[in-house]
């Protein structure tokens, strides 16, 4: 029997995950062991291998059937728009794509005027105002702390995840539209739903199960 490789995003996302695999009886001993050096966890009786990568190259890993199955932020998967199987959301690490700045640029986004959005996700930001806003804009991609853009006057925007907008405002900004609700979600391989159909629904069907009897919890 062929391992079924499954990617996990590093973090938070990762340890929850495996919380999740464990309850539905899909255990891996060896990912407990934080002092580990190991790049890829097995576990040989049920052949299945975890390994842990970058939130941005799960979708890659998962595209090209380096991992059958990825679990990872739907922010991920819609910046890097990756050819793959968004087969459900995990409900955890619920937050929200927001187009934020200070108050007086409210004016500007809604007449649709020329502005510069500063974001990590330049491809949903285009996304976001070319195609469902008919909005000209110049997109900036920074890496860093994207508060800072508009504060300094890099841009008049950003495009970033809000999760309890604290940050936003000790920093003078706000949510002035939102672009999509985010959160976990579980992506397959094209050929992998078809070669290991029979294992992988297995798995989705476990977790459909495992979440409703969660859900409210």
């Amino acid at each position: 029997m062929r391992y079924l490789t499954i990617a996990l995003a590093k973090g938070r996302l990762a340890d929850k995950a495996m919380e999740m695999f464990e309850a539905i009886g899909i255990s891996c001993d060896e990912m407990k062991d934080k002092a580990s050096r190991k790049l890829i966890f097995v576990n040989e009786d049920l052949g299945v291998r975890f390994f842990l990568a970058k939130a941005n190259d799960v979708p890659t890993y998962v595209e090209y059937g380096a991992a059958d199955i990825g679990i990872v932020g739907r922010d991920t998967i819609l910046e890097e728009g990756r050819k793959l199987y968004e087969v459900m959301d995990l409900g955890v690490g619920k937050c929200r794509m927001c187009v934020c700045g200070p108050e007086s640029a409210r004016e500007r986004l809604e007449h649709h005027e020329l502005i510069r959005v500063a974001t990590k996700y330049p491809n949903i930001a285009k996304d976001y105002f070319y195609n469902q806003k008919y909005q000209t804009v110049e997109i900036i991609k920074l890496n860093g702390s994207i508060e800072l853009a508009p504060i300094v006057g890099l841009s008049e925007v950003i495009v970033d995840i809000v999760e309890t907008g604290s940050t936003l405002r000790e920093n003078g900004l706000m949510v002035l539209e939102e672009v999509c609700s985010l959160s976990a979600r579980m992506v397959v391989n094209q050929v992998s739903m078809k070669t290991e159909n029979e294992r992988i629904t297995a798995i989705i069907k476990k977790f459909q199960a495992y979440l409703k009897e969660n859900a409210g919890r």
